[in-house]
């Protein structure tokens, strides 16, 4: 059964950093894609950030030029460098992978159904 594990979430105040992991029990390197999503309460899930197997990434534009996706295949882990963060940003952030069949546009990995996800880990930032 593959396990997608969350961490690096915590508090941190307007402007900082985090960098979040999410460590998967299957290949990196073979999903096609895995995703970072995040949840507010009250709020529908939102699409941050993407990669594919080859390594092309795709942002969602509330983030983009502030956050950072990769992956170590060597590990096996999903990695969101996030910085000049903001109360915006304050969300359960999620990883997922694996879009079944899809071999489409980048541009719509946001939107895609997923199989495998994380449990969550939880970013607060405070003004």
């Amino acid at each position: 059964q593959v396990r997608l594990v969350e961490s690096g979430g915590g508090s941190v105040q307007a402007g900082g950093s985090l960098r979040l992991s999410c460590a998967a029990s299957l290949d990196t390197y073979s999903s096609n894609y895995m995703v970072w999503f995040r949840q507010s309460p009250g709020k529908q899930r939102e699409g941050v950030a993407c990669i594919d197997a080859d390594g092309s990434t795709y942002y969602a534009d509330s983030v983009k030029g502030r956050f950072t996706i990769s992956k170590d295949n060597a590990k096996n882990t999903l990695l969101l460098q996030m910085s000049s963060l903001n109360p915006e940003d304050t969300a359960m952030y999620y990883c997922a992978a694996d879009a079944p069949g899809y071999t489409g546009s980048i541009d719509w990995c946001l939107v895609l159904q997923y199989n495998y996800w994380g449990q969550g880990t939880q970013v607060t930032v405070s003004s």
